[in-house]
């Protein structure tokens, strides 16, 4: 790409910034079109999204039977569904900043009386494959995490602004104490693959930086601590690309499973150092 060319793009996407337009692909159009034909499109979205969507798509030659003859999964496990009917409902309390009136069911299936709280947060967990709302309980003062699922109805109920900001600083300080941080390095070999690493870690709030020096790419992730395991299972898919930098739990788990793989054919040694870290790392985990 030649300095003209460069000049041409940066004007064409700060007109198209400037305007708050988006560039989409045609294979974005095609996507869409799927998704808007999918059987929960209708529950997902709005009916006004959904008017504006078609509208926008039906000035489109696009056609989408080409991609669907392609994408197609055979013998797939069965996956549960991954909307759930109080998703839009759980979400426009939010955005409006209003109260609630919940009512829920314990894991042994007891029904609890009716609580008030304020919603914060809707998180999916891609270990457990199911969406829970993270709520303030305005009896105990408290962050709560609660299955979609396990809830038997909910009520918008008005709270003052002062008492909306209020809680939500309390959630954000609760929440911040169940973060995990962790620095992944990708080795520079690799650094061709950053798409494919980044989307691995795609479900995770993260940051990237990169040192020109050493020609190295850093990943910041932040999880929950239940996460973990998710992360590790990333980590030992992606192998020699990456490397934990500063997470000794991680970095611990990281060596143990290599070594217990250096064990399975015959390296007996390598689980010396396993056998001695293992009291001090789990201890440290906890």
């Amino acid at each position: 790409m030649n300095l003209f060319e460069k000049i041409f793009n940066y004007r064409m996407m700060a007109q198209l910034e400037e305007h708050g337009a988006l560039a989409v692909t045609a294979q974005e159009r095609r996507w869409l079109l799927m998704m808007l034909e999918h059987p929960e499109a209708a529950a997902a979205l709005s009916p006004d999204t959904l008017d504006k969507l078609r509208q926008c798509l039906g000035c489109s030659d696009e056609r989408n039977d080409s991609l669907r003859s392609v994408i197609v999964e055979k013998a797939g496990s069965a996956v549960p569904s991954l909307y759930h009917p109080l998703l839009r409902t759980l979400r426009q309390m939010i955005v409006k900043k209003s109260g609630m009136q919940l009512r829920h069911t314990r894991k042994d299936g007891f029904l609890l009386p009716s609580q008030t709280g304020v919603p914060y947060k809707l998180e999916y967990s891609m270990v457990k494959r199911e969406w829970y709302l993270l709520w303030y309980n305005r009896r105990t003062r408290s962050l709560m995490t609660t299955r979609l699922r396990s809830i038997h109805s909910v009520e918008e109920m008005p709270v003052s602004m002062e008492f909306f900001n209020q809680a939500a600083a309390t959630l954000a300080q609760q929440l911040e104490k169940r973060m995990q941080h962790a620095t992944i390095e990708i080795i520079p070999d690799y650094n061709k693959e950053l798409s494919r690493i980044l989307y691995a870690f795609s479900c995770f709030d993260k940051q990237v930086q990169y040192d020109e020096l050493s020609d190295t790419y850093t990943i910041k992730l932040t999880f929950l601590g239940d996460e973990t395991e998710y992360v590790l299972s990333k980590l030992r898919f992606l192998g020699l690309r990456v490397r934990v930098t500063d997470h000794p739990y991680m970095k611990f788990r990281m060596r143990e499973a290599a070594q217990k793989s250096l064990a399975r054919y015959g390296y007996s040694s390598a689980l010396e150092t396993a056998e001695h870290d293992n009291g001090v790392m789990a201890a440290e985990a906890e």
